[in-house]
């Protein structure tokens, strides 16, 4: 079945169907990742995204139940260059194309991915729309794509993938932590379970006086889609369990939640970091870590006051923030994913600082 692909600037892919058909309308970045296809798709934070993987191949190991990070694909659709149709490794379980098939994902394939990710690079992350429904190479069909196109804004993002209520996870663990959920992924709540936590997890729009009664002996704001100035309840209600002095750990959107309840600004990046190979560079240590990363805004920390915190990390290939070590709260931050494991465990020892802050809080309360 043919499908194409096409852009807000005009530009239109053709190729062939993978997955479901239909259309699908999104934002469409690319992902630098080599493996982590299923990850990427099931991931919260992206919600509305159309991934363009920069990898030739996807999905040559094929997937399965274990990771899965959330209940559901959410990721708008799939563009690569070929979709492995006979994937090998011990725990498959699923070709990809079954996958997107049993999860409704519109995809499309043997397109030209490297030309995309150039315009992408060079013009900037755009809406775009992959379908199997219109021919965008008559009028009538473009029409039709550009509307649906022009009506789709991501709205709402956090809303949809957060948690609808409360659950407890490893009930008789300590310390208590509580985690917001702005769309976070299972092996969040896994990294902290396996330290032997209590984990609570909270609806995104949790009050503030909701999470200071539930006395836990810290905070985690998880990763997400979108931008803090779209849930200022959100970033209104951290800034008030910052000020109690409890210990919070920020991670993707939760870093950039707790930088906007420091009044910094927050910006749109030209293509954002997607993928499992963003090397982020540690200022204290000068180490450089490799991280997986999915996200579109970023700190403007050269706005940062002194007093407010310093920047801890630096993304080695543009320069910009990456985490922030705050002054005058009990909190650190990062953009990328610690849980994510870009190396052999990588940054998971951030789970670690965390959960020492977290000890050393109680011990001197």
């Amino acid at each position: 079945m043919n499908a194409y692909l096409l852009l807000a600037n005009g530009m239109v892919f053709a190729g062939k169907s993978v997955g479901a058909a239909g259309t699908a309308v999104g934002e469409v970045c690319f992902s630098t990742g080599t493996v982590g296809f299923q990850e990427g798709l099931t991931d919260p934070a992206s919600y509305g995204a159309l991934i363009n993987h920069t990898y030739p191949m996807v999905g040559n190991y094929g997937m399965n139940d274990e990771d899965m990070e959330s209940d559901k694909v959410w990721a708008a659709g799939l563009i690569a260059r070929q979709v492995c149709t006979t994937p090998s490794n011990f725990r498959c379980q699923y070709s990809a194309i079954d996958f997107m098939n049993a999860h409704g994902v519109v995809g499309i394939e043997g397109i030209d991915t490297r030309h995309l990710t150039r315009i992408l690079r060079e013009e900037g992350t755009m809406k775009g729309v992959i379908t199997t429904e219109y021919d965008p190479g008559t009028d009538e069909g473009k029409a039709a794509l550009v509307e649906k196109m022009n009506a789709w804004t991501g709205a709402g993002a956090v809303a949809e993938v957060t948690a609808k209520e409360a659950k407890v996870f490893n009930e008789a663990g300590a310390p208590h932590i509580a985690l917001l959920d702005l769309g976070t992924k299972r092996n969040t709540i896994r990294c902290l379970v396996k330290r032997g936590c209590k984990v609570t997890v909270l609806p995104a729009f949790t009050s503030a006086e909701a999470i200071k009664a539930l006395a836990a002996d810290g905070l985690l704001i998880s990763a997400g889609p979108g931008a803090p100035d779209e849930i200022p309840g959100v970033v209104a209600a951290v800034k008030a369990v910052l000020e109690t002095g409890l210990p919070c750990f920020g991670i993707g959107l939760g870093h950039l939640v707790v930088a906007a309840a420091a009044g910094l600004p927050i910006f749109k990046m030209k293509h954002g970091h997607h993928g499992a190979n963003q090397p982020v560079t540690d200022l204290e240590s000068g180490r450089t870590y490799i991280t997986a990363q999915g996200h579109g805004h970023a700190v403007a920390s050269e706005a940062m006051p002194d007093l407010v915190g310093v920047v801890a990390q630096k993304n080695a290939n543009d320069g910009t923030c990456e985490g922030i070590q705050y002054k005058n709260w009990n909190c650190f931050t990062v953009q990328f994913n610690p849980e994510a494991n870009g190396g052999p465990k990588e940054t998971e020892f951030l789970f670690d600082r965390f959960l020492n802050n977290v000890k050393t809080a109680k011990e001197a309360n």
